[in-house]
């Protein structure tokens, strides 16, 4: 496979010694640049990526997963990419579907490309799920268009939108700052579309770091204070409540997909 140049991939990781080899290895062989972000493991994260061809920085204290986002994609953007992929380290996405991405992106270069897990979303945990839907809705109401999976953390962001969008958004709460760069982005005319992807819930994994009452709160927060300085927004209410549309479909397969059909 052919690496897709002036790309970066982003990974914030916490003691995910398990599985954070296999998944940098695995976008190194999609993109040049590939940068993990260690947020003060203490699980031997760092040997085990001992000789991988990435770059690795380094928390010297667990700062959160917003924080390790926003060192790494200041990393990408000094080195000049024109766009930036973030994933997990845990292994629930498979980096192989990166190229599908990029694919839609230089389809749309404005839009912020997200891998929709709708594709087998009944194999995800039920509070996970229904935590998601009670997210989009708040985060599409104040973005002002229809978002299918606002909490997919697997995105491809243009380089131009971030540094437009960075600058207002937190990152003082670890999953706030996702979905507030989506509504920053909104704001600006940047939507996103959604790919879709298959999600891997592995059953020996380790608990996942969102809680999914605690931290969607957070968010609801964050999107009810823009909502309330901005008046409430009501057509973006009732634009966020259309269909949501913006799927970009790898080949025919997808397409049937997302029309519903088998």
């Amino acid at each position: 496979m052919k690496r897709a140049e002036n790309y970066a991939v982003v990974i914030p990781a916490y003691n995910e010694a398990a599985t954070i080899r296999e998944v940098a290895l695995s976008a190194s062989r999609v993109v040049p640049l590939v940068v993990v972000i260690d947020d003060g493991s203490n699980d031997g994260m760092r040997t085990a990526l001992a000789g991988a061809p990435i770059v690795l920085l380094a928390n010297e204290k667990n700062l959160g997963k917003a924080a390790s986002l926003r060192r790494g994609i200041e990393y990408a953007l000094e080195h000049g990419v024109q766009a930036v992929i973030t994933l997990d380290g845990d292994g629930q996405h498979d980096p192989a579907d990166i190229v599908k991405l990029i694919a839609a992106h230089r389809a749309q270069p404005d839009a912020i490309v997200i891998a929709s897990r709708l594709i087998d979303r009944h194999n995800a945990p039920r509070p996970r799920y229904y935590a998601n839907r009670f997210a989009n809705f708040w985060i599409a109401w104040a973005a002002g268009y229809p978002i299918s999976d606002s909490q997919s953390g697997f995105r491809l962001y243009p380089a131009a939108v971030l540094r437009a969008t960075m600058p207002c958004c937190d990152t003082r709460a670890s999953f706030v700052f996702e979905s507030e760069v989506l509504i920053e982005a909104g704001r600006r005319g940047h939507c996103s579309i959604a790919v879709l992807v298959p999600s891997i819930y592995r059953t020996n994994a380790r608990a996942s770091h969102f809680r999914p009452v605690a931290d969607i709160v957070l968010i609801v927060r964050m999107v009810a204070w823009k909502l309330v300085s901005r008046g409430l927004c009501l057509p973006g209410l009732i634009r966020s409540l259309r269909r949501p549309g913006g799927m970009w479909a790898h080949d025919e397969q997808e397409r049937r997909t997302v029309r519903g059909e088998k």
